[in-house]
């Protein structure tokens, strides 16, 4: 496996891959990795002749008053963990080359991006979109895969590639979760012992969504109260949105209709997580 840290290296690369015929499997990541992001890996060396998997703390997806400066990094261990999984190739650019000085082009979805953690994260979704852009520049990969975590992110990445026609692939990953339920983070290693275990509501409330569903509840608010309930009973959780979306447009639906995703984020002292869960048209069948 190789490390690469150039741009410049990295594109030429793919572009001798590209002339060769090879299928080329990107997995971004921003590095400190679990087994969510070794999944990600996992279903690209199945799908692809050649798997790179990018690691970049990219500072344009933080707010001012976020956990850019003390993300967690270890690349040393993330490169064993990559290699342990396959992966061909490790991209690791440095900030300033990925943003040289008087860098001002961005790409900004509409829509999409305007409700869940848009909302609660201005900007942040034009950040994603913009280093994603760049990557599958730099890597030319035919597939991109995603992990389902993320849920609003992966929507937003598959409407910029269709919108601006680029030729790639997306393939979404399911979400990897502990043994107890709570879903794999980098961001778990802030947690306490306490909160870890308050943390497991939220797929527990999420499940409790999904079987309320399936016996029949088709009315959005009743089931964003159930979760509320059951979330509220822990001490140390605080809510920042339940919400009940379409799984297209990101929007908030009022009934369950076509397939739409329950989305939560909760804080638990400085720590924020996300959680979802998909429900299926017609989930009582």
């Amino acid at each position: 496996m190789e490390i690469i840290s150039s741009c410049e290296k990295m594109q030429e690369l793919a572009k001798t891959w590209q002339k060769e015929g090879f299928v080329v499997g990107l997995v971004p990541t921003m590095g400190y990795l679990h087994e969510g992001h070794l999944s990600l890996a996992q279903a690209a060396r199945k799908k692809c002749d050649i798997v790179v998997m990018s690691i970049f703390v990219n500072p344009t997806q933080f707010g001012p008053n976020e956990d850019f400066a003390v993300y967690p990094r270890d690349l040393a261990h993330d490169t064993k963990l990559a290699q342990s999984v396959g992966v061909d190739y490790i991209f690791h650019p440095q900030a300033e080359d990925m943003y040289p000085e008087h860098y001002s082009t961005y790409v900004q979805v509409e829509g999409l991006t305007e409700t869940l953690c848009g909302k609660a994260r201005p900007g942040h979704f034009r950040g994603v979109t913009t280093v994603v852009s760049k990557l599958f520049h730099l890597v030319l990969p035919q597939m991109a895969f995603f992990g389902q975590k993320d849920g609003q992110q992966v929507a937003v990445v598959e409407r910029m590639v269709k919108d601006l026609n680029f030729p790639v692939t997306i393939v979404r990953v399911p979400i990897q979760r502990q043994s107890d339920g709570l879903a794999l983070s980098s961001r778990n290693i802030y947690l306490s012992e306490e909160e870890k275990k308050q943390a497991t509501v939220l797929s527990r409330s999420l499940r409790m969504a999904l079987k309320a569903a399936q016996n029949g509840e088709k009315n959005a608010a009743a089931l964003k109260e159930l979760i509320y309930q059951e979330i509220s009973r822990q001490d140390l959780a605080k809510i920042e949105y339940v919400e009940i979306v379409d799984a297209v447009t990101m929007q908030p639906v009022t009934e369950l209709k076509e397939q739409v995703m329950i989305a939560l984020a909760v804080r638990f002292g400085k720590t924020r997580l996300i959680d979802n869960i998909m429900i299926p048209q017609n989930c009582e069948d």
